[in-house]
């Protein structure tokens, strides 16, 4: 007879919750992960990773079409849609495979099913052989989210894709539009376009990226134009005429509403939490337009439960989802875990130029009654970024002008992804603009711009 009883039950074995589970058995617990669908869930399978895959083979198609800036050579440069989505499917393939095999490694029972909670320490799973019932102490909740559907925008998978379809596409779009400009739509955009599609980003808002610095956004919005992408900010899709091998979008900007025909629409407006199904009304826990509303600590009104990840608070981000993971298999093995703190969590955005960025933008920092010192350094000024022939970017760092506490920094440019990092110790140190200008950083680096940066803030910039 198979175990039915455990400490912890993780339902969801995305980034969230196979890490919870890992860090779980790591401190002696005994285990359960239920996944519907994928080990890895979206992340491994259907997002961070495939999208990075894809990504890394348009921007190779770019440096490849500027070789001669190089002093090389390259003729008849061309690429096959199919052969790179196949790379990215078998780099998501592999990672998935590692996630099995580190659950196997850790002794952790791993279901294959769908699992429903039947009261606050016991859940029902429905396996393709039968429903099976099992109890635990502690239940994680790390079920994720999916792309959020407008009414008359819904997915076809012909013509109109979510980022599923985009990341394993029937066609290779000519014309496309992108409704969204948030981190999924921007990424999409910049490979398709970079491979040759005429694209247009449609964004509600008015700007592009708009979690991100007003400032780096509008740097952002340039570069993109420059590369011949179009982009209409404060403008509404407001319906999609669906044709044989085409879709005429109607959008809506300044009160005027134009028609425009495309072969390929990409709707990515937004994250709905997995909610449904998994008997959250019958116990009575609590949810926020289709997210669970959770303490510091990822606790649910009811007491055993938790929720992590996608499913919880934003930044609907990955590392965040691991993070919490860890810090709850903690928490329920007695530990002392700190809370995770949103705004101390870094987002990048992988389209072409790169985006990242912690903390506080200017505004925030200006919104919460902050006195602010901001420094800025420009790609161009760097010798690292020059000889890599990325000269188009720049670093913002935004401190608090009383104490010197970094509140908070913004990029883009080549590798800033990479490079945020930094900054992400720094304000995990809490470190002041004292210990940045002391810092000594390598040369020739680009991540000797974000100690410029710092030094700008406070007028001593030398390369500016």
């Amino acid at each position: 007879m198979a175990d039915t009883s455990f400490d912890m039950i993780v339902i969801g074995a995305g980034p969230g919750g196979y890490v919870a589970a890992i860090r779980g058995a790591q401190l002696g617990l005994k285990v359960c992960v239920v996944e519907r669908e994928h080990v890895g869930g979206i992340c491994l399978n259907w997002g961070c990773i495939p999208t990075k895959a894809l990504l890394r083979s348009s921007e190779v198609f770019h440096l490849m079409h500027r070789a001669a800036e190089f002093g090389l050579s390259a003729d008849n440069i061309n690429y096959d849609l199919g052969a790179v989505v196949k790379r990215s499917r078998g780099v998501a393939k592999q990672l998935s495979s590692g996630v099995t095999h580190l659950l196997k490694k850790n002794k952790i029972t791993t279901i294959m099913g769908t699992a429903k909670l039947t009261s606050k320490n016991k859940i029902s799973v429905k396996t393709d052989k039968d429903t099976q019932e099992l109890t635990a102490k502690n239940i994680v909740l790390a079920t994720g989210a999916r792309a959020r559907e407008l009414p008359g925008l819904e997915a076809d998978g012909k013509n109109v894709w979510t980022y599923k379809h985009a990341l394993n596409p029937p066609h290779n779009p000519k014309k496309l539009l992108v409704i969204g400009s948030g981190a999924i739509g921007i990424e999409f955009a910049s490979f398709y376009h970079t491979l040759g599609a005429e694209t247009t980003v449609v964004e509600v808002m008015d700007r592009i990226l708009p979690v991100e610095d007003a400032e780096i956004a509008a740097f952002a919005k340039k570069s993109f134009e420059k590369q011949g992408m179009t982009i209409m900010e404060k403008a509404t899709v407001k319906k999609l005429d669906r044709a044989k091998g085409k879709v005429t979008a109607h959008i809506e900007k300044d009160g005027k509403t134009e028609k425009q025909e495309f072969d390929t629409v990409i709707s990515a407006v937004g994250i709905v939490g997995n909610v449904e199904d998994l008997g959250l009304e019958e116990l009575k826990i609590k949810t926020d337009r289709t997210h669970v509303v959770t303490d510091p600590y990822c606790r649910t009104n009811v007491d055993g439960i938790f929720a992590i990840g996608d499913l919880a608070a934003p930044p609907w981000l990955a590392h965040k989802a691991s993070h919490e993971g860890v810090m709850v298999a903690e928490l329920i093995a007695g530990q002392k875990p700190h809370p995770v703190k949103p705004e101390s969590i870094a987002g990048c955005t992988y389209c072409h130029p790169q985006i990242a960025s912690v903390g506080y933008t200017e505004a925030a920092a200006m919104e919460k009654g902050f006195g602010i010192k901001v420094g800025k350094f420009p790609f161009i000024g760097n010798g690292k970024a020059i000889a890599l022939g990325e000269a188009e970017g720049m670093v913002k760092t935004v401190f608090d002008a009383k104490t010197g506490e970094l509140l908070g920094a913004h990029m883009v440019g080549a590798e800033v992804t990479e490079l945020i990092q930094g900054y992400v110790v720094g304000r995990q140190l809490e470190t002041t603009e004292e210990d940045l200008m002391h810092t000594v950083f390598p040369h020739p680096t680009l991540s000797e711009m974000m100690h410029e940066s710092v030094l700008d803030a406070y007028g001593k910039a030398i390369h500016f």
